[in-house]
């Protein structure tokens, strides 16, 4: 099951073919709970200092979406996914489900407005989305946490993503090598050097570096308490990163290996040093602690706070908007079940954005979170593995 699962890896999201939503009249993805609105804003970052390692000849670009708490606001609803990445992702997705292309709706209305005037002063947390999946694909975390009160910084690794559009128009498309420990070690130095960077540029930003951001958004972000949290690929990003940057306080790895290959045991750094910082394992499916030996490896040698979370009935895709936006094609279950398993979605999205946003209360906020102290009867789908 789980090898057809990663089959999908190329999915990005998936709904009704509609218009797009308002605020007002809803949205594909469940709405944030927390006591803000959500405002956001995308930034362009060239490193020039550093060249692409996919892409001969041209520096490094990446694109960055900031969701943030804001005040009330009537700007308009920003969009699921720019045009030029529904262009190449709906292609893409609907060959791999087996469906024609025009059911696919990637350009819905998402729950944030765009330039919204950010509200207060907010920890920060960045985002790493899966391999060769855009940045899109936690919107639904991304907005929850920035209700609840974070700016969220979801990034998109350039020549991996699926697709990535910049403001000019360029589309730059997936242009990795095929599949090998070599590329994937390549992957990860990228993504860490990718994820160090933005925090970098954020620093610019937040002492008002760049012009054009959304009122007060720049002083919003409190860069003295920073998390990072991703999926699949995106985990382990979150895990390397805070081996060699200490500017990133707690971590979250929702269902990623962190090993380059799992029989022979090379695994990646944060699994052979563990950290000093807090960090949470949510795993799904037939994956934990318990079949993957780079999980063992980073248990054994992981000195902070540590957690580990598993959705049985869950799939490697339950951590992403798949959850909430794959039900909503009607498809037959048995060809969801592989990627989404057979749990509730929308209990299962409720969970993990309790889960998230108290650990990072309780490790960025310093606010104790009774949730960790063993199972919920609130989230049912949630079993505590230590």
């Amino acid at each position: 099951m789980r090898k057809r699962a990663m089959a999908l890896g190329v999915l990005a999201a998936v709904a009704l073919t509609a218009p797009a939503a308002s605020a007002s009249s809803g949205s594909a993805l469940p709405a944030p709970t927390g006591r803000y609105p959500v405002g956001v804003t995308e930034v362009h970052l060239i490193d020039h200092a550093r060249q692409d390692p996919w892409v001969p000849g041209a520096v490094r670009e990446l694109m960055v979406t900031i969701r943030y708490p804001a005040l009330p606001s009537r700007k308009p609803v920003a969009p699921y996914m720019s045009p030029g990445v529904v262009e190449v992702a709906s292609e893409e997705d609907a060959a791999a489900l087996g469906i024609d292309p025009g059911r696919l709706d990637y350009e819905f209305a998402t729950h944030a407005r765009v330039g919204a005037p950010a509200a207060g002063w907010q920890p920060v947390l960045l985002f790493s989305p899966g391999g060769k999946q855009s940045r899109a694909l936690g919107t639904a975390q991304a907005e929850e946490l920035a209700s609840q009160g974070y700016v969220v910084v979801a990034i998109d690794h350039t020549h991996e993503a699926v697709a990535v559009e910049f403001p000019d128009g360029r589309v730059a498309g997936h242009a990795m090598p095929p599949s090998s420990v070599e590329v994937s070690k390549l992957m990860m130095a990228t993504r860490v050097q990718d994820t160090r960077f933005v925090l970098d540029q954020l620093e610019v930003l937040a002492r008002g570096g760049k012009p054009g951001l959304p009122p007060g958004l720049g002083r919003a972000m409190d860069l003295s308490r920073v998390g990072a949290f991703g999926h699949s690929a995106g985990g382990f990003t979150a895990g390397e990163t805070m081996v060699t940057d200490r500017r990133v306080d707690a971590g979250v790895n929702l269902d990623g290996s962190m090993a380059y290959h799992q029989g022979n045991r090379d695994f990646g750094r944060v699994a052979s040093e563990g950290l000093d910082q807090p960090f949470l394992l949510m795993s799904a499916g037939d994956h934990s602690a318990v079949s993957d030996l780079s999980w063992q490896e980073f248990v054994r040698h992981q000195r902070g706070w540590l957690r580990q979370l598993h959705l049985p009935a869950g799939e490697h895709f339950s951590y992403t908007d798949h959850q909430s936006l794959v039900p909503r094609l009607g498809l037959d279950p048995a060809a969801v079940e592989p990627f989404l398993g057979t749990v509730d979605a929308g209990r299962s999205m409720t969970a993990q954005r309790a889960y998230l946003t108290a650990f990072f209360d309780q490790h960025l906020r310093h606010r104790p979170q009774p949730l960790f102290d063993g199972p919920s009867p609130q989230h049912p789908d949630v079993e505590f593995r230590g």
